[in-house]
């Protein structure tokens, strides 16, 4: 409050005292939201507005340069005095055709002082009785003195020069606090593509993951906004703020960032003897030299005076058990059921068969395969196993890719002693699928590398669960899952959230080459199982039914021929 004083001049002075005090807590507090506001769309209709009633004008509109093609776009309008509008839809302007008042203050980057005329106003898309005002043109100006945008002032007669100065002062801090505003949204939005384009390679690296790094974020982000929605239940009072979304956001799109260190003719393994070539061939190969041996044998034995009806007999007998039994090789190799111990005996009966090599098998190889190579090598020609497990196929795993037991990720995972075993009897004889022990976590491990390459990126503090986020949703909520075996009770919703939707999506993708993505029944029959075998989050599992989740995915993204009749009765 003002001290009175008998002392006329002391009184005045003390009066501009209150009003410089004023003055000051007002500058002070729009700094502060300025500094402080992270909505950068909720903060230029507020700034407009804070100007506006400053100046007493009838009216302004912002404009900000378009870093893409330097045309001011206006993103805010106060056509009522105190009232200003986002994104007002006004017409973008060349910087080259701007009306006179708005052109001088361009120039100069100064304030600029005047009246635009009904058909300036006009050309610019605002009401002409702007026409009869006195228009400030305020231009914007960066940290190195480029223009950042213009600030407009509509007022009744002249703006008081001490509040032009103060404007003058405020456009300034504005200015500062915009462009960081710009830069950060500039970075979020290459953050954004960024994230993208890591999701996009992951898909186009393989037709076996097909469009699943994009699929999975959406049904995440559907079944926390049916989470967000719940009246009632366990997730009555569960919301998630911007900045929550935000970590969400990220941590999905990132879910399998790891996979980029996944070899592909893993990921892609169709046969069980598959590399970067099905080396089925070369088995197959080797049948036809024994069968070419056979005949080799029976006419030698009939140019020797052999009986030619009882070795062409024998001839032809053993050619049809190597056609039997390649035939039984190759179907093991396809993997496509469950490999009995029978079959994986007469696998090991079969190998035991021997050919002749008769060519060095060290020649053209690359350094890195010969070094695997121990030993003498046999002398010419060899007698060798049709099928073999050999010193050779088996790759040592680096001493770097090894995961102690008190790592500071808390991983545990049993690690296999190889890297790889190719060994084509260990290979033909996986018991279901195609993948051995090896590689299998090979797989496995892209959750380990998606971890540790999250855990390195410096997030700010709002988005350090972006790698808890992303990292969990191989997890089991008995405890039984990867990398890191966590409960239910150690994993966070959003984790629990994603691995609904990562098994989901897997089960009625229906753009892998190697299955038919299954019906909306099919799959919620078999996550009922993993819900009763406390697998998945029963909760989550039943809200995700509860609040049609499972329908609104299905009709966006499965095939019509997938969404058949259910009953969520059946399935909890």
């Amino acid at each position: 409050p003002q001290l009175r004083s008998s002392v006329q001049e002391i009184d005045q002075l003390g009066g501009a005292f209150d009003l410089m005090r004023d003055a000051v807590r007002r500058f002070l507090r729009i700094n502060r939201r300025l500094a402080t506001e992270t909505d950068f769309d909720a903060l230029q209709p507020w700034l407009l507005d804070k100007m506006v009633d400053i100046a007493g004008a009838r009216g302004g509109v912002l404009y900000l340069v378009d870093a893409g093609d330097d045309t001011l776009a206006a993103t805010a309008l106060d056509a009522e005095g105190g009232k200003a509008s986002g994104m007002p839809g006004l017409p973008r302007l060349q910087q080259a055709a701007l009306p006179q008042l708005m052109c001088n203050a361009r120039a100069t980057l100064q304030p600029a002082n005047g009246r635009m005329s009904a058909v300036e106003l006009a050309s610019i898309g605002l009401d002409a009785r702007f026409a009869s005002c006195g228009t400030l043109a305020l231009p914007l100006r960066d940290r190195r003195g480029h223009l950042l945008g213009m600030l407009l002032l509509f007022k009744d007669g002249e703006i008081e020069a001490a509040n032009a100065r103060f404007i003058e002062a405020l456009a300034a801090s504005a200015a500062t606090a915009l462009e960081t505003q710009e830069l950060l949204r500039a970075q979020k939005a290459l953050l954004e593509a960024t994230i993208r384009m890591v999701a996009g390679a992951i898909d186009a690296q393989s037709p076996y993951t097909g469009g699943h790094c994009e699929r999975v974020p959406e049904l995440t982000f559907m079944l926390a906004r049916a989470a967000c929605a719940a009246q009632d239940g366990p997730y009555a009072d569960f919301g998630l703020d911007v900045e929550e979304w935000e970590a969400l956001h990220i941590g999905a799109w990132l879910h399998d960032c790891g996979k980029v260190a996944t070899p592909e003719h893993v990921v892609d393994k169709a046969t069980k003897l598959e590399t970067v070539h099905d080396r089925i061939h070369e088995v197959r190969t080797r049948f036809e030299v024994l069968k070419r041996d056979a005949e080799i044998d029976c006419w030698r034995g009939i140019a020797e005076g052999g009986d030619r009806g009882v070795l062409r007999e024998r001839c032809d007998a053993l050619k049809a058990a190597l056609d039997g039994e390649f035939a039984f090789v190759a179907h093991c190799n396809v993997g496509g059921e469950f490999l009995s111990p029978d079959k994986q005996q007469r696998l090991r009966e079969i190998g035991a068969r021997r050919w002749q090599r008769t060519l060095d098998d060290r020649l053209g190889l690359s350094r890195d395969e010969l070094a695997r190579h121990v030993g003498e090598p046999a002398p010419l020609p060899a007698e060798e196993r049709l099928l073999a497990d050999r010193p050779e196929h088996r790759i040592a795993r680096p001493a770097e890719e090894a995961i102690e037991p008190d790592n500071r990720w808390g991983f545990r995972m049993d690690v296999p002693e190889l890297l790889y075993n190719r060994g084509e009897l260990h290979n033909l004889s996986v018991s279901r699928g195609t993948l051995t022990a090896e590689e299998r976590y090979k797989i496995n491990e892209h959750m380990v590398q998606t971890i540790r390459m999250l855990t390195e990126l410096p997030f700010p503090r709002h988005l350090r669960a972006v790698p808890e986020i992303a990292g969990g949703h191989h997890e089991k909520m008995d405890g039984t899952g990867y990398p890191k075996r966590l409960e239910r009770s150690q994993l966070s919703p959003l984790a629990r959230m994603m691995a609904i939707a990562d098994i989901f999506e897997a089960l009625t993708a229906a753009d892998r080459p190697y299955k038919q993505g299954k019906t909306l029944s099919e799959a919620l029959k078999i996550m009922a199982h993993m819900r009763r075998d406390n697998h998945i989050d029963p909760e989550l599992f039943e809200l995700f039914l509860r609040a049609g989740v499972h329908l609104d995915y299905a009709e966006k993204f499965m095939l019509p021929a997938q969404i058949d009749a259910v009953r969520i009765e059946d399935y909890l």
